[in-house]
């Protein structure tokens, strides 16, 4: 079965939750338009990847800013993943959510491998799941959580049967970093192709666009260059930039779990994976 992913990357400004929403509810409109099943959105699109703010204006989940975007995905008829700040009682959460096309909130995965400089923030997810759609099995990450270092989530999602691992955000570079003499994205591209190559899955990561104004990474710039990695190689990498706000279309074969169980730890040896 093939299905047609869209990554978008949106401009996302620090505290701006009205702009904010009403981009990501555009890109869903877009996305839709070019014929795409499901899209996905950056990390925290709502406030911005570590906005000191998010203390007062982080709302629930479900809540006001996740309805918002579950209306979208309901009138566009697409499946929505998108990267979300969550309020759960005292806590904080870096979060994201998997929409069905009518608008109904599938699945939730709150950011396990948060970076060290956002620990005061973000308080640590408690579980990984992967939910059934008509795509396919479905697992979400959220950007460091599939880190080279840190691929134990992808591993657990990929036997638990995820054929999709889609993947919000939010990609920072130094204010003078040049991508002509130091490409972006190697360390993505190193962790995607493997989940993809070991168990034939479709790894998706989408990253947002603009400056960082404020938090412990304030002063550089979110750029895009969104990644899709399927079983066979690169599918699609979106533009680089702190303007490139693009719809960048792809589509991937969904493959079937071939192995399960006990008999996946062969089928890995096979491929050469040395791990647990």
């Amino acid at each position: 079965m093939n299905c047609r992913i869209g990554m978008g990357q949106i401009l996302v400004e620090g505290g701006a939750l009205g702009d904010n929403l009403g981009r990501a509810c555009a890109m869903i409109e877009d996305a839709a338009r070019h014929a795409c099943e499901a899209v996905v959105l950056p990390e925290c699109l709502d406030l911005g990847w570590t906005y000191p703010g998010a203390r007062e204006m982080a709302c629930p989940i479900p809540g006001p800013t996740s309805d918002r975007l579950a209306e979208a995905a309901r009138k566009s008829g697409i499946h929505v993943v998108a990267g979300l700040t969550e309020r759960a009682g005292e806590r904080i959460y870096n979060a994201a959510v998997l929409i069905s096309p009518e608008g109904e909130i599938l699945a939730r995965h709150r950011k396990i491998n948060e970076l060290d400089i956002a620990q005061d923030l973000y308080a640590t997810g408690d579980a990984v799941r992967v939910t059934r759609t008509p795509l396919g099995m479905v697992g979400i990450t959220i950007c460091a959580d599939n880190f080279p270092d840190s691929l134990v989530f992808g591993h657990t999602l990929a036997r638990m049967g995820a054929q999709l691992l889609l993947s919000p955000c939010a990609w920072a570079v130094d204010a003078g970093h040049d991508n002509q003499t130091q490409p972006y994205g190697g360390l993505w591209l190193e962790s995607y192709s493997t989940l993809a190559r070991l168990y034939d899955i479709t790894v998706v990561g989408v990253s947002n666009v603009g400056w960082l104004r404020s938090g412990p990474w304030a002063g550089r710039k979110c750029i895009g260059c969104s990644i899709a990695m399927g079983p066979a190689g690169l599918l699609a990498m979106g533009p680089y930039g702190d303007h490139a706000e693009s719809l960048t279309v792809v589509e991937t074969e969904i493959r079937p779990c071939s192995v399960t169980g006990t008999t996946i730890a062969a089928m890995l040896r096979e491929r050469g994976y040395q791990g647990p």
